[in-house]
């Protein structure tokens, strides 16, 4: 469960069923010792995310996910230019203070988890917004424009 640190435990509202299952990949994926681990990485990767797409694939992608989830991605404002995927992780590993290896690994936990959710147009849709070096971020070959 997401939490707020300023609303006490016995008042926040219990996750959907959807939302645990979620979790439940994420920490499968991730190999996490607990579910609160799986949730940060989900809170921290969601929210970056968030703040990099824009457009019907954001809307899209937040009608897909949990309702828990989809509100941790469109909390975010997007950034006028998307960052590339090393500089995504960059920024994940900076304002969560966790190292690359980390960030890059909670990354790939919690795509995989986006993606079993987004199925495979919407995600392609959504690796053709960003920068091509995206692609490997959700487990794929980069993407190259035809020549």
């Amino acid at each position: 469960m997401i939490t707020d640190a300023r609303v006490p435990l016995t008042h926040q509202q219990p996750c959907s069923t959807a939302y645990e299952q979620m979790l439940e990949k994420v920490r499968y994926e991730g190999a996490y010792p607990t579910r609160e681990r799986a949730e940060e990485a989900v809170r921290v990767v969601l929210t970056g995310l968030g703040r990099q797409l824009t457009g019907d694939e954001r809307v899209d992608l937040a009608r897909c996910l949990p309702l828990e989830a989809a509100r941790v991605l469109t909390a975010q404002i997007p950034d006028t230019r998307p960052l590339t995927g090393w500089n995504f992780l960059k920024d994940l590993a900076t304002r969560s203070g966790a190292s690359l290896a980390t960030t890059r690994w909670d990354t790939g936990a919690v795509f995989t988890a986006v993606t079993a959710h987004a199925g495979p147009d919407l995600t392609s849709r959504i690796l053709h917004q960003l920068p091509t070096d995206w692609a490997l971020l959700f487990g794929q070959a980069e993407i190259t424009p035809a020549t």
